[in-house]
């Protein structure tokens, strides 16, 4: 049951011309919610302001079981729950010896014949599998493949995303007042500039804490800081809320993260193609105030190297 822990990203900070200026951000208690407000400037220079409400339980309730990942810790919850549904279920002609070594646990079996004992060892692993599964999914892990093969846990941001999205919803309709052309362009430029505003915050290394320092959307609006994962999910959760249907994906390479569109792409704007499906894509993080179809230099050489990991973010949560 041991499991890897690999660095994922380890964010940094995007250079170009046009850098992010947060102008002002304010946050005010009013009954059961927090009114938030905000200034800053966008790709063109000029002023934008936003203000909506975010409700108590969204801010400290809906994500409070979202830790770093503990390799010891998971193990012992699984073994718990393994241990429960065999006192449920108890194994047929075999018994289970559950032993802990060097932080590491495992799982024996003894049985009077060969066959009882070697179906022992598959229901167990069964079980294993099934409340692994069941713990990731409560807790928010995700267990991954990079571009490099190697295996590791981190934080599942598809189904962050999707249970943030119905605290972003009252966002639509404030987002579509105040962008002139209601077009899928003109909404995600301007959703990629409001997240790119706010400031940026270094994660932890992900080789010792896997998924220290994410912020989930609500977290993060709350806290006004984020790491490059944790304004992709942002971003990601608002362009959901704003148009239910369009397919997404959220691409990682080495020390960053951002995001995919499925829509059609002008001349010049950088793409990938996942799944037959392809994406315009879009840099979330800043302080760099980059358009859609516009990454930075060293995420478009990582897409031309092939160095990367894509989750794909579609309607019905799939990936």
């Amino acid at each position: 049951m041991k499991i890897i822990n690999v660095v994922l990203c380890f964010c940094f900070f995007l250079l170009s011309s046009a850098q992010a200026k947060q102008i002002s951000f304010a946050k005010q208690l009013q009954d059961t919610q927090y009114v938030f407000t905000y200034h800053w400037l966008d790709h063109k220079s000029q002023q934008q302001e936003i203000s909506f409400n975010l409700s108590k339980a969204a801010l400290f309730e809906r994500f409070r079981m979202l830790k770093s990942y503990k390799s010891e810790f998971a193990q012992k919850s699984i073994l718990r729950a393994i241990k429960k549904q065999l006192r449920q279920q108890p194994l047929k002609g075999a018994q289970a010896f559950f032993k802990q070594d060097n932080g590491n646990m495992s799982i024996q079996v003894k049985g009077l014949d060969e066959k009882g004992v070697s179906s022992a060892y598959q229901q167990i692993k069964a079980l294993e599998q099934q409340e692994t599964d069941e713990y990731f999914k409560e807790n928010y892990y995700h267990p991954f493949i990079n571009h490099d093969n190697q295996t590791g846990i981190k934080v599942n941001h598809i189904d962050v995303a999707n249970n943030s999205i119905a605290d972003f919803k009252s966002l639509k309709n404030i987002i579509l007042k105040k962008v002139s052309i209601k077009n899928i362009r003109q909404v995600t430029n301007y959703v990629l500039a409001f997240v790119q505003n706010i400031p940026y915050s270094t994660l932890e290394s992900r080789i010792s804490s896997s998924g220290a320092g994410f912020n989930p959307p609500a977290k993060l609006i709350w806290e006004n800081q984020g790491d490059c994962d944790s304004k992709m999910t942002l971003t990601a959760t608002l362009l959901r809320a704003l148009m239910p249907r369009i397919k997404m994906t959220m691409i990682f390479i080495d020390q960053h993260a951002f995001i995919g569109i499925a829509i059609p792409a002008r001349v010049g704007e950088i793409t990938l193609e996942h799944q037959g499906v392809k994406y315009v894509l879009a840099e979330p993080t800043g302080p760099a105030l980059y358009p859609l179809g516009v990454l930075a230099p060293e995420s478009e050489l990582a897409i031309n190297q092939g160095r990367y990991m894509v989750v794909a973010f579609h309607s019905d949560g799939s990936y």
